[in-house]
């Protein structure tokens, strides 16, 4: 609890900094990037202190984010496959846009996508509404763009053709059991360091990568609006007093009114209203984290499996001898490291919209255990907390945020970070040293008095 309390007490003092040098860092928008991006890096965080808790380290989480990223957009890659024979078109219908089609179409269903030649080689997308098989007929809306053919006329039409979403991203967290399932074995089984079989995964993931996309930036369709969903969407907000008049600046003033408090004011000097009560979005990635995290707490405090792990990272050996099967333990915990890769893989793929093979997750790694070490995590092994893991993940992206927000130089940035992780581990250590010098004074006190 007390490093849990430490690293909460350095967010606290990011943000105040960060807040007196732009107030803007507290505007609605500010605010729901920065809970965004820490959901994102939280999930890959939360997989590497798994690892970590053992004993062991994974260098590769941020070759797997680009790997999982990449076979994704591979898997949901958009094909027009070309229908035999052309449709006739019975109505067109201006609001909705519409056409009424007849014809051979059997083989569309509410919900299709289709696409249809337009003149100097463009298309025109249409949306299949219902579908009458017995008469022959169909009613699609009409996408893009707002002109469309004549009733009377004839279209030949392509259907929409890409991998089920759900399979799709079934088989990329597949993949990513097996990237796990790899890592453990070679370490557990053949006694490689897990400091080299993560090195080698991070050169393999990535250039396996760049080789299946043949180095080309990958997108989605703007088709899969379902599936972006989970990487942009805003289920809900929350109401957070006065966020408003303090990203406006109007905290800095020593003298305020209610009117003053109420309205900001425009470049040319008008006032413009103020609500005093900001309503923030919650991203969708932030549920997801919070539903990871809530799991990942639960295993790892309550459950016997969670102890296992606990006791595997103080001490390998004595834990053997207590019975625990030490090997599936460890593969069990870079298995979940590596699916909680792939989910954030999937999540930034769609957030980014598309990605670029041989730069997309790079550092993600060093942000991971950043993140980790800051918010509690040994790495002797043997200690970690979820919670602290989060607000060490948040600390990474509100100095990331900041460094922007305050003009500093962007190419500062590592080095930045790398000077707060510093001084985060060595506050630690100088803390463990003086608790260990404490204890052993206490003891010596106690052995002394019973002497």
């Amino acid at each position: 609890m007390k490093k849990i309390l430490g690293i909460l007490g350095l967010l606290i003092a990011v943000c105040v900094a960060t807040m007196l040098g732009n107030p803007r860092f507290l505007s609605p928008g500010n605010v729901e990037n920065v809970i965004r991006l820490t959901a994102f890096f939280g999930l890959i965080s939360i997989g590497v202190a798994f690892v970590i808790i053992t004993g062991g380290i994974d260098l590769s989480i941020g070759s797997t984010v680009a790997l999982t990223g990449c076979l994704l957009a591979m898997f949901l890659a958009v094909e027009y496959v070309p229908r035999e024979g052309a449709l006739n078109v019975l109505e067109v219908r201006a609001d909705p846009r519409a056409l009424v089609l007849s014809g051979d179409v059997g083989d569309l269903a509410k919900g299709d996508q289709l696409r249809t030649s337009a003149a100097s080689g463009t298309y025109r997308f249409l949306t299949v509404n219902s579908v009458d098989k017995e008469q022959d007929r169909t009613v699609a809306g009409v996408v893009e763009p707002p002109s469309i053919v004549a009733a009377g006329g004839r279209v030949t039409i392509a259907k929409l053709n890409h991998m089920n979403e759900v399979v799709a991203v079934g088989l990329v967290l597949l993949i990513s059991v097996g990237i796990g399932l790899l890592h453990g074995l070679l370490v557990t089984k053949m006694r490689l360091q897990p400091f080299v079989v993560t090195l080698c995964g991070l050169l393999f993931y990535r250039g396996y990568a760049r080789y299946l996309t043949n180095e080309q930036t990958q997108r989605f369709d703007s088709s899969l609006t379902g599936l972006k969903y989970l990487a942009s969407g805003e289920p809900f907000q929350i109401p957070i007093p006065f966020l408003n008049w303090i990203g406006e600046g109007h905290w800095s003033r020593y003298a305020w009114d209610v009117t003053n408090a109420r309205h900001s004011v425009d470049a040319q000097g008008n006032l413009i209203p103020l609500d005093l009560i900001a309503w923030v979005a919650i991203p969708m990635p932030a549920i997801i984290l919070f539903v990871v995290a809530v799991l990942a707490a639960i295993f790892l405090n309550r459950t016997i499996y969670g102890r296992y792990l606990l006791a595997l990272g103080r001490n390998e050996q004595a834990a053997r001898y207590s019975g625990i099967n030490t090997n599936r333990m460890t593969v069990l915990a870079y298995v979940i490291c590596s699916v909680l890769g792939g989910i954030a893989g999937i999540l930034f793929a769609l957030d980014l919209n598309s990605i670029q093979p041989a730069s997309h997750g790079n550092f993600y790694e060093l942000y991971a255990i950043s993140a980790a070490v800051l918010g509690g995590c040994s790495l002797r092994g043997g200690e970690g907390a979820i919670l602290g893991v989060l607000i060490g993940t948040a600390v990474m992206r509100v100095l990331s945020n900041s460094i922007v927000l305050l003009e500093i130089p962007t190419n500062l940035e590592f080095a930045i970070i790398g000077v707060v992780l510093l001084a985060g581990v060595i506050a630690d250590e100088l803390v463990k040293r003086y608790a260990a010098r404490r204890r052993a004074r206490h003891e010596a006190a106690l052995a002394e008095k019973g002497a």
